[in-house]
């Protein structure tokens, strides 16, 4: 049985933990478009290059589709490039989104998640609005990696959160899938839970995992 005591805010990775994900179609599709090393520059948990610098907002979109155009050796629209980037990302169970609406009655749910401003607009756009909420309707507030300019694992996103919401790193709880994320959080003393793929979170539900 998962416990954890005096949480009051619960931080919620985004792709892997909420959204599901597949690179393998992503990487699929780029090589369709003639980007036959694509997966050399992408994984689950670690990107390089051009990739992170989007989802540290290090660069624009449109450097990002330029910096794509370069690897293949065909004439590539930004349709293209982003319908191929964002087939990455699949859906949200709807029972996950459930779920965030009943932890907002008793915990502050805060988004956050190394992303990048073609990913999660699409995202916001085809997935959240599905369900006739907006994406505040789930979230108290949203922390993505390409708009703070910082992203996990560096402790100084997860120490600009806690300055941020004013609340003491024991009190709350980060939820994510990669291992190298809930250690930087733990040093920092943020109660952490390492997600699997696919993981059914419903224990966050039960009354006895806050006991």
């Amino acid at each position: 049985m998962k416990h954890f005591k005096n949480i009051t805010t619960i931080i919620f990775d985004f792709g892997g933990v909420l959204i599901n994900l597949d690179i393998n179609q992503c990487i699929f599709n780029f090589k369709q478009l003639g980007l036959i090393n694509f997966q050399q520059h992408l994984n689950m948990f670690a990107q390089s290059g051009i990739f992170m610098q989007l989802e540290k907002g290090q660069i624009s979109a449109n450097d990002f589709r330029n910096e794509i155009r370069k690897m293949s050796p065909n004439d590539l629209t930004d349709a293209q490039i982003d319908n191929a980037w964002c087939s990455f990302l699949l859906d949200v169970p709807v029972e996950k989104l459930n779920m965030l609406l009943e932890l907002r009655k008793k915990f502050r749910v805060i988004l956050l998640s190394n992303t990048n401003s073609i990913h999660f607009p699409n995202s916001e756009k085809e997935i959240f609005n599905l369900h006739g909420r907006k994406l505040s309707g789930y979230f108290d507030k949203c922390y993505l990696s390409y708009e703070m300019k910082m992203a996990k694992p560096d402790p100084e996103i997860f120490e600009n959160i806690l300055s941020t919401e004013n609340v003491d790193a024991n009190k709350c709880l980060f939820l994510d899938d990669g291992l190298k994320n809930t250690q930087e959080a733990q040093k920092l003393g943020i109660q952490t839970y390492l997600v699997n793929e696919h993981e059914d979170l419903s224990f966050l539900l039960k009354p006895e995992t806050w006991e």
